[in-house]
C-alpha cells in the first residue's frame, strides 16, 4: 500500500472540543495560549466555540453540538484536509450520549494523523512545539490506490 505526503501549513486549521465538564478548563487553556492561537484558524463544536470566543475574543467558527452532530462534522473537515490539528478536553469520569461520535472522531484523527491532544498536559506539549511555527510533512494512506486495488481484488 502506498502513501501519500501530506502537509500542514505555517497556519494550523486546530479543532477545539470540549465536554461540558472541560469547558471552563478549556476556555482558561485557550485565554494561556491567546497569543499562539491567533495566529492560526479556529473551530470547535458549538457551545465550545461561542464560550471560548465570547470569553477570550478569538474567533473560533462553531459547527454543531458535539451530540447534535459536531464531532462528526469536525471529522469530516479532517477528511477533507480543512483540520489538521485538534484540541478536545474529554471528560474520562462522565458517560457521553454521543460516545460513537467522539470514538469516530478520534478514530478518523489517527487514520490521516493528525495530531491530537485529549488533555490540558498533551495540549501545552503540542502547542509549544516547534512544529506550530513551521510546515510540518506527514504520510498517510493512498486511499484512491486503496479503493482501486480493493475494487480489483474483491
Amino acid at each position: 500500500m502506498d502513501f501519500l505526503t501530506m502537509t500542514i501549513g505555517k497556519q494550523k486549521n486546530i479543532a477545539l472540543i470540549a465536554h461540558d465538564s472541560k469547558k471552563h478548563e478549556m476556555i482558561a487553556w485557550c485565554d494561556e495560549h491567546k497569543e499562539i492561537l491567533k495566529g492560526h484558524f479556529l473551530c470547535g463544536t458549538g457551545t465550545t466555540a461561542r464560550m471560548i470566543t465570547e470569553a477570550t475574543g478569538l474567533p473560533v467558527k462553531g459547527y454543531n453540538s458535539g451530540p447534535l452532530g459536531g464531532d462528526q462534522q469536525i471529522g469530516a473537515k479532517i477528511v477533507e484536509g480543512r483540520v489538521d490539528f485538534v484540541i478536545f478536553f474529554s471528560d474520562p469520569l462522565t458517560a457521553q450520549p454521543h460516545d460513537p461520535d467522539v470514538k469516530a472522531l478520534l478514530r478518523i484523527a489517527q487514520v490521516y494523523d493528525i495530531p491530537i491532544a485529549n488533555n490540558k498536559a498533551t495540549a501545552d506539549f503540542l502547542i509549544t512545539s516547534s512544529f506550530m511555527n513551521e510546515e510540518y510533512e506527514h504520510k498517510i494512506i493512498n486511499f484512491h490506490q486503496n479503493i482501486a486495488e480493493r475494487a480489483r481484488t474483491l
